[in-house]
């Protein structure tokens, strides 16, 4: 059965085994696949991949038993096999080795081993460098095991077939210090050679794991009716707009919170030079931190991350970051206190222009003078001097068309002004709610005079397409959340406390990879992982943009 492991908890039927081999057998191994010729091995997008006994099909996730690669398995790894075949652990005998060159900075999606194509034991043996594997169960947990050189990891039962596994794209890992202390450590990546060792199956798989197994999963299912949608309505007060983000934001996000915290680990090279380009010391918050991928960005910064799933900071708990639960509109923080905040991809998620103004509001409240503000949000406009942006590509080739250097403005990085990627807010922004708070308004407007509120137009698209095969196959189980664009307020504003008339307005859901036709409305999001053929009552949901 698929059961629901307790917080941090090692996944069950995980071992390693230290200093499996010495020295001169990791030299030996690591001299046996010649990279510097191309008849010798084949590259993948982020690592290079030789393979001995069978060949991996990377577009099927499989092999084909029949047909065993001509080239004899080399006695240095029949060696090894029998090597492990003696620690216990496996009760196969194995016979496909993938080996794997990794440069610093390079990685592996979070996967699991087809469940088909091998049987129980997958074993990895680490040379060269140290790394940091990360773990996942289905339902959020997580946990990182540190794969010193020449170590052996062993995955068998539901480590192997339930729990994803993956090496985040980065140069340094937060490792323990040495001499078994509680402090922490960066650790600087090395070139890293992995010798993957699996038993070929020739039979479906019949695990325990229903969730996860392809054998399983390809058998056929009943279909399901599918259940209606209620319809979703613009907010037409303040108490409509708190409860509607409740319903299409924060529920969603706590839900997906996994899922979300899997296709977010890249943090985005603008945001990162605006954080690395603070002075040392400098006390940043970031509001709506998600999974808290640009914490730690730059070790010379202190940052604090606040967000309003509990899921999600729940991860950067686990992460040991310093981190709170809080809405953006009222940030449990001394006013004037930080030197810079960041606001990535938040704003959007509020549902009138009233409560999106507020937000930039409280970040002004809560930096010093002359503090700085990094805001990104979705744009309405996806085309640019009648060129798309990555989001509306349906193909890498034909983002590829239009890289000759002119500006594509992506799905989740807009100027605020749509005029600008600097921007200077001064006293004639508009940040107040009426005459009688004019005193607050002159305030806010005396802080924006010195400060700089900075949005870039080009960044990557969402969904991280790095991901890769499996990790880009959704169910039919769809979130999805709600997100007011950022076109610049043009229409009448029925969606506050203010408006005159109770208009009810459906809001649409949105269709991925194609224009916006609406300021607001609900986009959807799909959960990769699941059955495609099942689906139950009541799984769909959308989130609010």
């Amino acid at each position: 059965p698929d059961v629901k492991p307790k917080p941090s908890q090692c996944p069950e039927g995980l071992f390693l085994i230290p200093n499996f081999i010495d020295e001169e057998l990791e030299r030996e191994l690591l001299g046996l696949v010649k990279w510097e010729s191309s008849g010798d091995q084949a590259s993948l997008k982020h690592r290079k991949v030789k393979h001995f006994g069978y060949d991996f099909n990377y577009d099927t996730n499989n092999v084909d038993i029949n047909r065993p690669l001509e080239e004899p398995m080399p006695t240095l790894l029949t060696d090894v096999i029998d090597r492990i075949m003696q620690t216990s652990h496996v009760n196969h005998r194995l016979d496909q080795v993938t080996v794997n060159q990794y440069l610093p900075g390079q990685g592996i999606p979070p996967h699991v081993d087809t469940h088909s194509a091998f049987e129980d034991s997958i074993v990895s043996l680490s040379l060269g460098s140290m790394v940091s594997m990360e773990f996942a169960h289905p339902v959020g947990t997580q946990h990182s095991k540190v794969l010193p050189p020449r170590s052996l990891l062993v995955m068998t039962g539901e480590s192997r077939y339930l729990w994803n596994h993956g090496i985040t794209p980065r140069k340094h890992d937060v490792v323990a210090e040495a001499g078994g202390d509680d402090g922490m450590t960066l650790a600087t990546r090395g070139i890293r050679t992995s010798f993957t060792f699996r038993a070929v199956r020739g039979r479906p798989c019949q695990c325990a794991f229903p969730s996860k197994c392809d054998s399983q999963m390809d058998m056929p299912a009943q279909p399901k009716a599918e259940p209606s949608k209620p319809e979703v309505q613009k907010p037409n007060s303040e108490a409509e707009a708190m409860e509607l983000e409740e319903r299409q934001v924060h529920q969603v996000y706590n839900e997906i919170a996994p899922h979300f915290s899997y296709t977010r680990y890249k943090p985005w090279p603008h945001v990162s030079n605006f954080l690395n380009g603070l002075e040392d010391g400098s006390l940043v918050l970031d509001v709506g931190c998600g999974n808290g991928k640009y914490i730690g960005v730059n070790p010379r910064v202190f940052m604090i991350g606040c967000d309003r799933s509990e899921e999600l900071i729940s991860i950067c708990g686990q992460r040991g970051h310093e981190v709170l639960v809080c809405d953006g509109l009222t940030v449990n923080m001394k006013s004037d206190l930080f030197d810079a905040c960041i606001s990535i991809a938040v704003i959007h998620h509020f549902s009138t222009e009233h409560r999106r103004l507020d937000a930039v509001k409280e970040l002004v409240r809560l930096l010093r003078p002359g503090g700085e503000a990094l805001i990104y949000v979705w744009a309405m406009e996806q085309t640019k001097q009648d060129k798309k942006s990555i989001y509306l590509m349906k193909k890498k080739s034909q983002a590829a068309e239009h890289s000759s250097g002119d500006i594509i403005p992506s799905l989740e990085s807009t100027n605020l002004d749509e005029t600008s990627s600097n921007t200077n807010l001064g006293s004639d922004t508009n940040l107040g709610t009426g005459s009688e708070d004019k005193g607050e308004t002159d305030n806010l407007e005396q802080k924006m005079q010195r400060m700089k509120v900075t949005s870039s137009e080009q960044e990557e698209s969402i969904g991280e397409e790095s991901l890769g095969h499996k990790e880009h196959e959704y169910s039919s189980e769809i979130k999805a959340h709600c997100i007011g664009n950022s076109q610049s307020e043009t229409q009448s504003r029925q969606t506050t406390d203010n408006s005159s008339e109770d208009v009810k307005t459906t809001l649409t859901v949105h269709v991925n990879k194609t224009e916006f036709k609406d300021q607001d409305l609900l986009v959807p999001w799909h959960l990769r992982g699941e059955n495609k053929t099942s689906s139950s009552v009541g799984a769909e949901k959308e989130h609010l943009l």
